[in-house]
């Protein structure tokens, strides 16, 4: 019988996504095909230090907020592990190169900031290891908010009025920037850390009183914040699967329980309803599914990729919002859902991912041997 391919999920991480990563690496760990696959399951501390061995996974969930989602019978028994305070240099050189040499391709499963944005795509080219989703690039333009606009800008997709600015900015000429707000497209606005997903860090203003403190939010995840203007619209996300010829599901629907679609709405709260498919018309999923495909082409993804929209409700327009290069895989989450319903099961979605990865370092592979 041949050996079975070894596929490291790594997952946790320095990040204000870290809880959101446990759940969606329990689901892919758990829709990995295991006549095909062997599952070696990779920890990271919100402190930085790499869990391999044991059960990493319920290691960590004993400090997270969201519990571990559980199936029919099942027990939850977390491992009461005392994790260490930093990564020393010691435990480096014990883990780091031992999940290296023995996985053959990895599957992140990091949301946002050091995980998501190239730094661990970045390691894993370093170390000649496929993995599964988006290059370094990509990884790093989508995970920026305005560099990932400016790209969408560019390749005329149209998107909301925005504009970015530092906290020193801020600190410097408050009034300056307030006035900006007013100016360009005033209230309600959205204010947004630059670099972060899954709604973290994210407030709606209403009024003018209300942007400091927002805007000090933001500043708890990232030096650089975006306010964008609130738009009167439904949300639509589109999944992208593949890599130089990608394809697009067909078009789902949020409906936030709350004012918008937070992170309590996305994953405390199970009050929201994702439709699919969106109750739109057929010419409006076809310029959302071809918006996707070409905002996944703008900042040359591969893999996978979940592009969101709004859908002004006073005039039509699809609007691209955001492009995510990790989408969640949790039991709620639209991207495997999107698939599902396009006729792609949930372990047929991580087979095709795991087959994408090795595919795109093969050609790589190839065409470095050019080189030499």
């Amino acid at each position: 019988m041949a050996r079975r391919i070894r596929v490291g999920v790594i997952f946790g991480g320095r990040s204000g996504e870290h809880d959101v990563s446990l759940r969606s690496a329990q689901a892919v760990m758990r829709a990995i095909d295991p006549e095909r696959f062997e599952v070696v399951p990779i920890g990271i501390t919100r402190e930085g230090r790499w869990l391999v061995g044991g059960d990493p996974l319920r290691a960590l969930a004993a400090c997270s907020r969201l519990p571990l989602e559980l199936e029919p019978g099942e027990v939850e028994e977390v491992e009461k592990t005392t994790l260490p305070a930093r990564l020393d240099s010691q435990s480096l050189a014990v883990t780091e190169p031992t999940w290296a040499r023995t996985v053959d391709v990895v599957f992140p499963v990091l949301h946002g900031p050091n995980g998501e944005d190239g730094m661990v795509q970045g390691l894993l080219e370093l170390a000649d290891i496929p993995y599964v989703g988006c290059g370094v690039l990509a990884s790093a333009v989508a995970m920026d908010k305005p560099t990932a606009k400016r790209l969408f800008a560019q390749s005329g997709l149209p998107i909301a009025r925005w504009f970015a600015f530092t906290w020193r900015e801020w600190v410097r000429e408050p009034r300056a920037i307030a006035e900006r707000v007013e100016r360009e497209f005033g209230y309600p606005c959205f204010v947004k850390p630059a670099n972060l997903g899954s709604s973290v860090g994210v407030t709606k203003v209403h009024a003018p009183e209300e942007l400091p403190a927002a805007i000090e939010e933001a500043n708890r995840y990232d030096r650089k914040i975006v306010i964008e203007e609130a738009i009167d619209a439904r949300e639509l996300e589109v999944s992208v699967l593949g890599n130089d010829d990608p394809i697009a599901s067909i078009v789902g629907e949020i409906v936030p329980s709350r004012e918008f679609y937070d992170y309590e709405a996305k994953y405390v709260d199970d009050r929201s309803q994702l439709l699919i498919p969106a109750p739109i018309t057929e010419e409006q999923a076809e310029t959302a599914r071809s918006m996707a495909v070409a905002a996944f082409k703008a900042i040359d993804a591969a893999g996978m990729a979940r592009v969101d929209f709004f859908l002004e409700r006073p005039t039509g327009r699809i609007l691209v919002n955001e492009i995510n290069t990790i989408p969640g895989f949790t039991a709620i989450s639209m991207y495997p859902k999107l698939w599902e319903a396009s006729g792609l099961s949930f372990r047929d979605l991580v087979t095709r991912l795991i087959e994408l990865a090795l595919e795109r370092h093969q050609e790589r592979a190839a065409r470095c041997q050019t080189w030499t």
